[in-house]
């Protein structure tokens, strides 16, 4: 329970379960690096001591936005409720003013009415209001634009013609902006990157002779992603020349895929992989350095337009040193079947093990003699299944 609330890692609570665990394994969870990017793309970064909080109320739409349901669920219904309850104080102080809350003007009635040229009866400002319920219940009709009938405004008073148009423009301010925000939260970015998927484990296999860094991307939906871009990070800790300490230094790396450079045509799941070269920030990493001790982040970002709506939506992931697979690739998954390409999803993470060096890309490339002990299996390509066609007719003699 408390691993699923996030309190406790899953592994630490898997151990602290098992008996016969090690000491040495009890409490490996503990000493794994943090995550900056997790698994879902969340950021893992938490914001302390931030003394200037008035910056976000200069964007209030967007802190709208960002808010959680719950919040915005409860401003959304405080800001009507608010304003109802504002403009009800309003009206009822008009109609104190003016004497409508007093029974013996509403009573009182001119002795000559009823005889042809007589001035008329007392007006009020608001028809049937009589108490603060009352002028409450005409703020709602105001602002919603309900208009039962029961109450209404006269031209007795300019100033409650006024209040109208006042309630009435705050209300379509108050609509707009909050009808706005729970539109942008139904349509965020991210909900279009939860079909957007990446491979559990990435691998480190040779292609083409060089070892390279491998993952797999796919998109789970038959809308696309227009102008869809890919690029990789290589977050870890670095120590500067004069000794300045960089806990979390951002490397960019190449990219390589299908289709070159760092666009993607994402119809069906890709391998994207980056060759480690002496360019690369992996370009002195080994199998043994693939423990949950090294200091070694890699995340993946994926930007594009989604097609239905045009927003621009990122999907993020991250692998830790322990999540890369050395001397493994991925199997696969698209097959030709009925004259069109099917793709089979529930192998999107396997892997089989390939003939890999255990050495850095630096000593394969100053010793090239180990590639030639190296056993190569042939290359893979598209599988296409077979399909047998009984025939439908059959060919025989004629009779004589």
């Amino acid at each position: 329970m408390l691993s699923r609330k996030g309190i406790i890692p899953e592994e630490y609570v898997l151990t602290r379960l098992a008996e016969d665990v090690p000491d040495h394994a009890r409490y490996r969870a503990r000493e794994r690096r943090a995550r900056f990017v997790g698994k879902n793309g969340a950021c893992n970064v938490a914001h302390k001591n931030i003394r200037e909080q008035g910056r976000f109320l200069q964007d209030v739409f967007t802190t709208l936005v960002d808010l959680k349901w719950h919040h915005t669920l409860l401003i959304f219904t405080m800001s009507f409720l608010c304003s109802w309850l504002l403009f009800g104080m309003v009206w009822w102080l008009i109609a104190f003013a003016h004497g409508d809350l007093d029974h013996s003007t509403r009573l009182q009635r001119d002795p000559r009415e009823g005889i042809e040229g007589a001035p008329a009866s007392f007006v009020p400002c608001v028809t049937s209001i009589h108490s603060f319920t009352s002028a409450f219940l005409f703020s709602i009709e105001v602002q919603v634009t309900i208009g039962f009938g029961g109450r209404m405004v006269t031209e007795e008073c300019p100033a409650a013609i006024l209040v109208l148009i006042v309630q009435n423009i705050v209300g379509l301010v108050i609509n707009a902006i909050m009808l706005g925000c729970i539109f942008m939260k139904t349509s965020q970015a991210h909900r279009r990157a939860e079909t957007l998927i990446f491979s559990k484990h990435a691998v480190i296999a040779l292609r083409e002779g060089k070892l390279c860094f491998m993952l797999r991307v796919g998109d789970l939906r038959k809308s696309m992603i227009i102008s869809a871009t890919i690029r990789m990070q290589v977050v870890k800790k670095t120590t500067s020349l004069e000794g300045e300490v960089v806990p979390l230094n951002q490397i960019d790396i190449q990219m390589e895929n299908p289709v070159g450079g760092n666009s993607i045509f994402l119809v069906s799941p890709l391998i994207i992989y980056h060759v480690i070269d002496k360019n690369s920030p992996l370009y002195d990493i080994s199998p043994v350095n693939l423990h949950h001790h090294e200091d070694l982040e890699i995340i993946v970002i994926l930007e594009g337009v989604v097609e239905t709506t045009g927003i621009t939506t990122q999907a993020r992931t991250s692998y830790l040193a322990d999540e890369i697979l050395w001397g493994q690739r991925f199997v696969p998954i698209v097959a030709e079947e009925d004259g069109r390409y099917s793709v089979d999803y529930s192998k999107f993470g396997n892997t089989v093990k390939v003939p890999t060096p255990s050495c850095t890309a630096r000593q394969l490339e100053e010793d090239k003699s180990i590639m030639d002990t190296m056993p190569f299996s042939p290359k893979g390509t598209i599988r296409k299944r077979s399909v047998k066609l009984k025939p439908k007719f059959t060919i025989s003699d004629e009779p004589s």
